[in-house]
């Protein structure tokens, strides 16, 4: 695909702690390649890839290729950038919310991020999928798997275990909540919930598919 020859635009933001692997997990997502010397992200960094999404309709059949550029934010995960990542919580259709598997700290905070998710998120209740990372290292594991399934569950969310060094889950992961997304808005007739220039369909924004947010449109009603 050529630049602006695609059906729609999607942004992800992948948030967690600083050093869970949020860089490096985006990059083996985008290029196949893992890096072990990254250095932490200082603001907000992304990458970009190209895809054809195929929805399935109710009797499993395949439905027409759709052309996706899908732009994958990378945040700083230090307290000290919180305001700015968080000021590209409505901008985002989905979010990659990543510990530690063997930072049992780095668990204890998603629920952290989740409130901050549920408060600045472009509803109280957006698509989500959270990856426990680095589970190549099981010697090094400090996160039961059954109690990273337990709180995925408490907020109704789909949990993977993934590593950004090998490549386990990754593209399982994207490929998760990009489904989520497309099938919400396939479902939604209301798309005033989508962010404003989230999602361009040949070439136009949505913003002339919906009316401007306000506080009363924030409840994620479908």
């Amino acid at each position: 695909m050529s630049d602006g020859d695609y059906d729609y635009l999607i942004k992800f933001l992948a948030l967690g702690d600083s050093g869970v692997g949020k860089t490096s997990f985006l990059y083996q997502y985008t290029d196949a390649k893992f890096n072990s010397k990254f250095i932490t992200t200082v603001g907000i960094d992304f990458r970009e890839k190209r895809l054809v999404y195929k929805s399935s309709g109710p009797d499993g059949t395949a439905g027409r290729g759709q052309r996706i550029h899908i732009q994958l934010w990378d945040t700083a995960g230090q307290e000290r950038f919180r305001s700015l990542t968080t000021a590209f919580f409505r901008d985002a259709m989905g979010f990659l919310l990543l510990f530690d598997l063997t930072n049992e700290q780095s668990f204890l905070n998603v629920r952290n991020w989740m409130s901050q998710l549920q408060t600045h998120a472009y509803c109280e209740n957006p698509d989500v999928v959270l990856c426990g990372n680095k589970s190549d290292l099981e010697d090094q594991r400090a996160v039961k798997t059954e109690n990273a399934r337990e709180l995925a569950e408490k907020y109704g969310v789909p949990y993977f275990e993934t590593s950004a060094a090998n490549g386990e889950n990754v593209s399982n992961a994207v490929e998760v909540l990009l489904d989520l997304i497309m099938k919400r808005m396939e479902r939604c007739v209301d798309k005033s919930w989508i962010p404003d220039g989230m999602v361009r369909t040949n070439g136009h924004s949505t913003s002339n598919l919906a009316e401007p947010h306000d506080a009363e449109q924030s409840k994620c009603g479908c």
